[in-house]
């Protein structure tokens, strides 16, 4: 392992910019000094390619000169200490008890300067782990046209081959199953992404020095590329490095959802837009490679929608306002950038050559692709005109008197000059930039990610009532289900509005929150179609949750039908989601208003906090094949839209291929849907390389799963199933739910009721401002215990489960051949070995002896450890590993080369805690300071996990 001390004291900057160093020389002058050289650690890491380990210790020892320049060798030895002590830990050779005096000894000050280090390390470690995965990832398309190289299973072009060799697919269905299926990857703003933005964008920038670095390697080194090239790239890095360092990494300022909305265009703007069309090409030269045709240019394989700015279940910061902001803001940059590429392609084409038909429309014009272009830049540019004074207020917010206010109106054109172009023998020009921007189109639409909005059932139901009342009909709250369905079927087909036209919300006496529900129905009908994707009832639990969403947009006067897809979250809801949508696609009048088709969303995070994990991913899977064969006996078309997080106990799963085809068999159907929140937008489309593989493991996973889908448990399998669900749910809460000790030793041991406090996302951690951990919401509950490492919501039962089935040798036998057969178990038994990897339990009895003092939460403390070392057993013996993760050596490398220096930072974490929270400081900057270090540990953590909510 690196030690950060690079000595810095011998490779100086200019060192590193001397341009006669090699790569090689260069990155041995970095660490030359250091205590341990990188390459000593010879466990796991002897397999490991050399060049990830050459990156991490250069940018080790920069970093390291950097803390030594910037904040002197004392600090630097701090961190040296923390690290070898933890090193002496993790070899045997010391207590965790000496790791936590040193930390004991530090200033408030030191600690902030300590945590800062340790933080920094894990982004440069995983900048150079994400450079590595595009460097493979380059050299596998490379390896793939050399003879006899496998293809990789998860991409698309591994997938065709297999599928063209086994013989279940011809050529023309593969084709034609591309143009039809799709990926809609839906853009959240759950607030799991700890970095500021200024700290991603400098984190890109230590990215695209590490490719220039690999740039000058690929064609030779500094000797080939120039020495002044090499200079830049060293001080370019150097550079990067520094600016982090001296940056603010506290968030002073809660965000607000425009922030979030912005953050998650800037991802679009700065990656997808050319990534996007890149992944289009890549998949054309596949099938041209493999079935001899490449993919209609109307094809979208994948699409994006997003959450940011209409998601206001309860998050108050929402409001209509806020919505309508949001959505003009993306129409303007979408405008933007398509502006971008119109003036390119004005550039582009200047051939004279054109169809008759393009000649009609510029008339007798000597460049009549430019008129073309002119015309539509014109017309993007008095859109980004009028959106902007609508935003400032000096212009009425309507978005049909806008020049382009739909994708239709930026396509047409763009179609016009290429059908020119094909047909004048100029193909090679049609098929340039040109057609990756006829592709944006497709992908991004005219605003760059539909808004979905999501508001909670209860919020609904009041909304409802206060309406019923106002008419004098009674309380619509206290009326049964079949009393509410009769009354809003009534109303959905009478002419009548509720509401007086003309008046405001106000006017009528509704109440604030009233007015907010009813205000973003009121926007909503005003943002245009194309603006809009569903609207999502969250705690969604009877049809008449379903027409009342309908009803209200109708007296708003939404001028399109908008698709209204509720969210089935708690274990009940799941179990109770199939009488739900039988009764709702049984009506007359919605069927009629459905156009053939239904969403419906699946719940990961609040299921999984209600009953578990294991029986959470049961009740999922239930849910969804029953709920599909509703819709098939119903002649609906069915679309499931999963709502996971990053971590395994919100639905998460590193392995995406391996998640679509866990799926329940029927259920995919050439759609998925699915949320990518937090710091997974960051993971998977923070690079261009990466966002490319991304999108096309997408891609392969719903193909392979269209022509070979999953089988259908057995009969046997799936008793085996409910018997493991019944006994993980109980098991889990019993703890949870029944254990008085539970919520003291919860709110005392982890930084929960701390992290309510930080400025990481702009909604509550509650639901209701009031409430015990029922309230809490998902993302909160997973992180706390993720920052400790016991990661409990991931596994908590999982282990009596596995144990009460394999009892009996038959239970056992039962167990093996479901891991080795069935998709869907197989993946939950690897996820749950992965967190079981991941967690220690001596790191989380750190915590205990810090923060605990009640003697029955600490005996709580010590039974939750136990039962995780007896989870961990019981899934060896289903996965018949020899020890966890076995066989994943790149996790491994990752865990023991992160463990020396996330270990401090955890003991750092829950010092700093208890000196908070005990409440005694010499100075007001005292206290700031172990403020500021908390939130840089949970950054630390945070990324040294890879995961956080």
């Amino acid at each position: 392992m690196l030690s950060i001390r690079a000595a810095a004291a011998r490779a100086s900057v200019n060192q590193l910019g001397r341009s006669s160093v090699s790569r090689p020389a260069l990155v041995a002058a970095s660490t030359k000094t250091w205590r341990r050289s990188f390459s000593e650690e010879r466990t796991p890491g002897d397999w490991l390619d050399h060049r990830l380990r050459r990156d991490v210790k250069m940018l080790g020892g920069i970093l390291g000169h950097t803390i030594e320049k910037h904040s002197g060798t004392e600090i630097l030895n701090h961190v040296e200490d923390l690290r070898s002590l933890a090193r002496a830990w993790r070899a045997g050779d010391s207590d965790l008890s000496v790791l936590a005096d040193k930390v004991r000894t530090l200033s408030a000050e030191e600690m902030l300067a300590v945590a800062k280090a340790f933080s920094h390390f894990f982004s440069l470690a995983n900048a150079a782990d994400n450079h590595h995965r595009v460097r493979r990832l380059r050299e596998r398309i490379q390896d793939s046209n050399s003879l006899g190289v496998a293809r990789r299973k998860d991409s698309s072009l591994g997938t065709i081959e297999g599928l063209l060799e086994k013989g279940v697919a011809t050529p023309d269905q593969i084709i034609n199953a591309l143009c039809s299926q799709k990926a809609e990857l839906v853009l959240t703003a759950h607030p799991t992404e700890i970095n500021r933005r200024t700290l991603l964008v400098k984190h890109q920038e230590v990215a695209r020095r590490l490719e220039d670095l690999e740039q000058i390697d690929r064609i030779g080194g500094p000797e080939v590329a120039g020495r002044f090239e090499m200079e830049e790239a060293t001080q370019g890095l150097t550079r990067a490095v520094e600016a982090l360092w001296t940056s603010d990494e506290v968030r002073r300022n809660k965000p607000v959802p425009q922030d979030e909305a912005r953050a998650g265009m800037a991802v679009i703007e700065r990656v997808l837009w050319d990534a996007v069309p890149a992944y289009l090409r890549r998949l054309d030269g596949v099938l041209k490679e493999t079935v001899g045709k490449t993919l209609p240019i109307h094809a979208a394989p994948v699409v994006f929608a997003s959450w940011m700015g209409g998601d206001r279940d309860g998050n108050p910061n929402v409001t209509p306002a806020v919505t309508r902001e949001v959505s003009f803001t993306a129409r303007r940059e979408a405008a933007k950038l398509y502006l971008k590429d119109i003036n390119a392609l004005t550039m582009e084409l200047s051939t004279t050559k054109c169809s008759q038909e393009l000649r009609e429309v510029v008339g007798s014009s000597r460049e009549p692709y430019r008129v073309i272009c002119r015309q539509l830049g014109n017309d993007l540019e008095a859109t980004i005109e009028m959106l902007q004074d609508m935003m400032d207020g000096t212009l009425e917010p309507c978005v049909e008197d806008l020049p382009i206010n739909t994708r239709a109106q930026i396509l047409e054109p763009l179609m016009m000059m290429y059908k020119s172009l094909v047909s004048t023998g100029q193909k090679a020009l049609a098929t340039g930039p040109l057609v990756d921007s006829i592709r944006r189109v497709g992908c991004f639409g005219i605003c760059l990610a539909p808004l979905d909005l999501r508001q909670e059932s209860t919020r609904h139901t009041e909304a409802m009532d206060a309406i019923t009342r106002y008419l004098g009909v009674g309380s619509y709250a206290q009326w049964d289900e079949e009393t509410r369905q009769s009354w809003l079927l009534t109303e959905l087909q009478g002419k009548r509005p509720l509401l007086p036209r003309g008046s405001s919300l106000a006017d009528l006496g509704f109440d604030e929150i009233v007015q907010d529900t009813l205000g973003t129905f009121e926007v909503a009908a005003t943002l245009g179609e194309e603006a809009l994707g569903a609207q999502v009832i969250s705690m969604a639990s009877s049809p008449s949750d379903v027409l009342a969403v309908k009803l209200m947009q109708k007296e708003f006067g939404m001028p399109w039908n908008m698709r209204v897809v509720p969210l089935f979250e708690t274990l009940s809801d799941l179990e109770q989601s199939e009488a739900t949508m039988r009764t709702l696609l049984s009506l007359p009048w919605y069927r009629g208003h459905i156009d053939g088709s239904q969403e419906v969303m699946i719940g990961y995070s609040d299921s999984a906090k209600d009953a578990g994990r294991l029986a959470a991913a049961w009740a999922q899977f239930n849910g969804q094949e029953k709920l599909a064969a509703v819709a098939e006996e119903a002649g609906i078309r069915l679309t499931f839209f999963h709502g996971k997080g990053g971590t395994v106990s919100r639905g998460g799963n590193p392995a995406l291929y391996k998640a679509i085809m866990a799926q329940p068999r029927g259920t995919v159907n050439g759609h998925f849907r699915v949320t990518e929140q937090g710091e997974m937008i960051t993971q998977n489309f923070g690079h261009p390389g990466i966002a490319v593989n991304t999108l096309d493991i997408y891609t392969a996973g719903i193909l392979h799963y269209t022509f070979e889908p999953p089988a259908v448990p057995s009969e046997k399998w799936r008793e085996t199933m409910d018997t493991l669900s019944e006994v993980s749910c109980e098991a889990y809460r019993e703890i949870v739910r029944k254990d008085a000790r539970f919520v003291p030793y919860f709110r005392t041991a982890t930084p929960e009721l701390e992290l309510g406090a930080l400025n990481i996302g702009s909604r509550p951690a509650k639901r209701r401002p009031t409430g015990g951990v029922e309230s809490l919401r998902a993302i909160p509950w997973v992180f706390s215990w993720t920052q400790t490492r016991l990661n409990l919501p991931a596994w908590l039962g999982v282990g009596d489960a596995l144990a009460a089935v394999a009892s009996t040798p038959e239970g056992k036998a039962d167990l093996r051949n479901m891991y080795e057969q069935w998709p869907f178990f197989e993946t939950n038994i690897d996820l749950f070995e992965m967190i079981a990897a991941k967690s220690d339990v001596q790191i989380a009895e750190n915590y205990d002896a810090e923060l605990v003092a009640d003697a029955e939460a600490k005996d709580l403390g010590a039974e939750l450890r136990r039962r995780l070392g007896e989870t961990a057993g019981e899934i060896l013996k289903v996965s018949e590993n020899p020890e966890l993760i076995a066989y994943n050596k790149l996790l491994r490398w990752q865990l023991a080369l992160r463990n020396p220096y996330l270990d401090p930072v955890n003991v750092m974490q829950a010092h700093i805690l208890h000196r908070l929270r005990n409440g005694k400081f010499s100075s007001p900057a005292e206290e700031q300071h172990l403020q500021d270090a908390l939130i840089i540990t949970v950054t630390g953590i945070a990324g040294g996990m890879r995961n956080t909510g």
